[in-house]
């Protein structure tokens, strides 16, 4: 049987590396989407200001740019680095 918050909120599988922060990663990408996609409607369908709606999701994007830093996604590994000194 499919619980109600598994219809309102599904979650596609990852396909790429896995590493927890990519786990992670993806994890909260996926609320970003939906978080955005519940935005859009919203907007769309008049209940909310456009001007609330960027300024919500400006918001998002900052905090997933921001979990994108701390959990180093994109950034060379520490040891992964050879030293050619």
């Amino acid at each position: 049987m499919t619980d109600t918050f598994d219809y309102l909120h599904p979650r596609s599988r990852y396909h790429g590396a896995t590493k927890p922060e990519n786990l992670v990663f993806n994890a909260n990408l996926q609320e970003f989407a939906q978080r955005v996609g519940y935005i859009t409607c919203l907007e769309t369908s008049g209940k909310l200001p456009p001007e609330v709606a960027y300024a919500e999701i400006k918001a998002l994007w900052k905090q997933l740019k921001r979990s994108k830093k701390q959990l180093g996604i994109g950034q060379p590994r520490a040891d992964s680095q050879e030293n050619t000194a």
